[in-house]
Formats: C-alpha cells, sequence, structure tokens
C-alpha cells in the first residue's frame, strides 16, 4: 500500500478534528484505516475461494466537557465525514457526564514515531496465490492415503494503512503488512476420524515458512492423532506447547485489564506487587520488535509504547490500561488502548523434549476445545485432546477429556518453560509444563 494513503488518512482526520472545533467540540479524535489483500482457500485439490478486499473505515470521537459521542463511517468524501462528525457532536449531547472521559493526557502522547519495520508487501497475485495454496494441500494429503479429507489451504495477504490524530495536536500513522498460509486436514482410519492444521504467519512474506512445509506438518499432526482413547479421571502434570500456551497467557492480560479491575471483576483484583506466578517467570513487553506482530509505536489513543516489566520474578508489577480506566482506578495509562505489544515470555532453559523428561509422566496437550475460563474466580476448565506420556516419552493420543484447575495454582504451578518460542502471535513464549490439573475422563 504507498505512502500517499497515509497522506489521504492525514487529510480526513484533520478534517475531522476541524469540523468539530468548528462545531464548538472542547476536545476530539479521530483513527482512520486503509487495508487491502488477497486470499485464496485451496480445497481437495481443487480452488474453493477467492477473495479480494479493500476496506476502509473512520471513527470519530467528540467531547464536549465530559459528555462524549462517537461515530464511524466507511465513506471518506468529504461530506461524510463532516456528516459523521455532526452526528458525533448530536450524540454527545445527549450523553450523561462522566468526569474520567476524554484524550489521553498531552505528557504521555508519543512524540517520537519510530520505524518499527511493519509493512513488507508481498506483491502476490492470484496465480501464484492458488499455486501456493494447491502445493501447500498437495504436500499435507500426498504423505498418506489416510489423509483423505481437507478443510483447505489458505494463503493470504494485506497490507494496511493507520493514521490517528486529536485536538492535542497529535498526528501520526504508520503502514502494516500481514501475510500467512495455513492448511487443516482429516486423517480417516475406519471410523476413527482425527483432524489437525499448522500454519505461518508474518510482516515479512520472506519470512513465512514454505507451503509445502506447513502442508507436511499439518498431516503429520493429524496422522499423530489417529487412534485416540480416552484417560481415566485423574490429577496429573501438564504440558501446553508453546503454540496453546500464549492462551494461558491471554487470560492474564484479561485479568489486568483496567475494565476487569474497576468492576472487581478479575481473580487478580489488588493483586500488584504480589506474588503470582513461579519465582522463575518474568513477562515483558516489548512494543518496539521490529517486524513483530504485536509491535506499535504508539497505541490507539496516540500514547507512546514503552518497553516494561509486567511479571518480575513471579511479582504482578504492572496493569493493562487505558486513559479511561486509569483515571478510573486513580493511575496512570500505561499505552494500551487497543491491547498489548509483544509479551516475551522467559524460559528456564529446557527443550521441549526435555520438559517432556522433566514431566516423565502427565498430559501434553494439543488442541483445546470450548471457553470455560471464569476470569472472576480463576476456574479454569476446557476440553482437549493431545498424548499421554510415560517414562518421558509420548505414548498414544488422547481425546474427549476436560482438563481443569485454577489459574491462581496454574501460573505458581509453572514448573518449567521451554525455549522452543512460538512467536506467531502478540504472545511470545515457549511451552509451559504446569506441576498438577486434573484430568477428567472415564
Amino acid at each position: 500500500m504507498p505512502s500517499n494513503d497515509l497522506q489521504r488518512l492525514q487529510t480526513s482526520v484533520e478534517l475531522v478534528l476541524a469540523h468539530a472545533r468548528k462545531l464548538g467540540a472542547s476536545q476530539a479524535e479521530a483513527g482512520a484505516g486503509k487495508a487491502s489483500g488477497l486470499s485464496v482457500t485451496a480445497r481437495m485439490r481443487d480452488v474453493e475461494t477467492l477473495e479480494y478486499h479493500r476496506d476502509q473505515s473512520l471513527g470519530v470521537t467528540v467531547y464536549f466537557g465530559y459528555r462524549k459521542g462517537s461515530a464511524s463511517t466507511s465513506d471518506m468524501s468529504d461530506a461524510a465525514i463532516e456528516e459523521t462528525v455532526s452526528k458525533a457532536c448530536s450524540l454527545a449531547q445527549f450523553a450523561a457526564e462522566d468526569p474520567y472521559s476524554g484524550l489521553a493526557d498531552p505528557e504521555f502522547l508519543a512524540t517520537d514515531i519510530l520505524d518499527l519495520s511493519l509493512c513488507h508487501p508481498w506483491g502476490l497475485e492470484a496465480p501464484k496465490a492458488i499455486e501456493l495454496a494447491l502445493a501447500c494441500e498437495a504436500a499435507a494429503l500426498n504423505q498418506d492415503k489416510r489423509l483423505s479429507n481437507s478443510e483447505g489451504a489458505t494463503v493470504s495477504t494485506q497490507t494496511g494503512a493507520h493514521f490517528y490524530g486529536n485536538s492535542h495536536g497529535f498526528m501520526a500513522g504508520y503502514l502494516d503488512s500481514e501475510h500467512s498460509i495455513s492448511c487443516a486436514v482429516l486423517a480417516i482410519d475406519g471410523s476413527d476420524m482425527q483432524r489437525d492444521f499448522e500454519y505461518t504467519v508474518a510482516r515479512d512474506p520472506g519470512e513465512l515458512a514454505s507451503g509445502e512445509s506447513v502442508g507436511k506438518e499439518a498431516g503429520r499432526r493429524a496422522l499423530q492423532r489417529l487412534g485416540s482413547v480416552k484417560l481415566d479421571t485423574c490429577s496429573t502434570p501438564v504440558i501446553f506447547p508453546a503454540r496453546l500456551a500464549r492462551g494461558l497467557l491471554g487470560t492474564l492480560i484479561g485479568a489486568i485489564r483496567g475494565s476487569s479491575l474497576y468492576r472487581r471483576a478479575t481473580f487478580l483484583l489488588d493483586a500488584l506487587d504480589e506474588k503470582v506466578f513461579a519465582s522463575h517467570v518474568i513477562i515483558e513487553e516489548l512494543p518496539h520488535i521490529p517486524k513483530g506482530l504485536a509491535s506499535a509505536p504508539f497505541d490507539d489513543e496516540g500514547v507512546a509504547t514503552r518497553n516494561r516489566v509486567l511479571v518480575e520474578n513471579g511479582v504482578l508489577r504492572g496493569y493493562v490500561l487505558a486513559s479511561y480506566y486509569a483515571r478510573k482506578l486513580a493511575m496512570v495509562t500505561t499505552g494500551n488502548a487497543g491491547g498489548i505489544h509483544n509479551l516475551q515470555v522467559s524460559n528456564t532453559g529446557e527443550s521441549f523434549n526435555d520438559l517432556l523428561k522433566a514431566m516423565d509422566r502427565g498430559f501434553l496437550v494439543s488442541e483445546m476445545m470450548g471457553q470455560g475460563i471464569n476470569i472472576v474466580t480463576g476456574d479454569y476448565s476446557r476440553g482437549a485432546a493431545g498424548f499421554w506420556v510415560e517414562n518421558g516419552e509420548i505414548q498414544y493420543p488422547v481425546h474427549e477429556i476436560t482438563i481443569a484447575g485454577n489459574l491462581r495454582d496454574m501460573y505458581r504451578g509453572i514448573v518449567a518453560i521451554g525455549i522452543d518460542t512460538d512467536y506467531r502471535g502478540g504472545i511470545r513464549t515457549g511451552s509451559i509444563l504446569i506441576d498438577k490439573m486434573t484430568i477428567a475422563g472415564n
């Protein structure tokens, strides 16, 4: 996406602020975005879908004192923008006063907009995308005759532009891109049917794994699950592999978010400076990693992002706050309007095989199902499939069980974190070994 798209977005944002000022708003802000991309899915050795998209949006928020009004549009014409601002101003007149509302305080706004190398266009045309998707799926299906069905292989590419401005004088934007290849296939042996998947994602297409390797891994994982059995109910150590371990820490972010804290609806209420993890756990937020999938020079309010430690030697050192709930909690924003920016989890030096040996006997998760997490109490109960481990080695596949525990106990019970860090998301962590969870089966 050319940089002149940023210029057009800036012009739109400037028009918003000028019209809001004309209508008497005491403060105003606008975020504008454009994205375009291509997506191809091949299924059963044929093209199933071919999609091209181009989207744009503009969000407007105005303040009249402590009264707030918001509106949005996908029409970026001058007339539509002015009408959207007028609607936001009209809505503000009916809003109740909220003394905590308003723009981010000026002293927190970013002044040095870092170039984080977030935009690397692929230039992928439809014929090549189709070729890649077909080759990815073929690599999966050709491995074994038991791989006889497929949910498809998808190749996608997207490039976007984002711009934000407010009446404090902040005005900045950046370009970004994201590309991916994924594949999901079914292994069938008689009445036994198992599904699994693999994917690769990166901002730079040169850093994607090959489509063939993605397909082969998807097929291997599906085959590995054939012959799954149920376990008897027991209490045992559990390993969450890196690709699933980030979900455990995603729940942490929900528990220390400003809205949860203010509503007193979190199991980590008033836990700041308390030990909530095992002593060896360190979790840092690193927003400025070049090409990072969750990197950003500023948050959705224009607040500068910065490196910080969320968990230090097991002790919770920070919350995840935007300006509104920060004010309600008598704190200051942490630059997390819109979410977190690259959580990096420490490791304890072991390889994945080392973790299996350390566990000796227990359950290795390969898939999680359902949403059985109570963020208020920390109770955790989800459907799962995976593998039973004896003497530090995988023995046989397992399905139709539930794993349960409480997140407070699970976090404190982290025995080790592997060096097999998965970088395919905003939370970067290796596999996690937890000392004990309940397996509900037969």
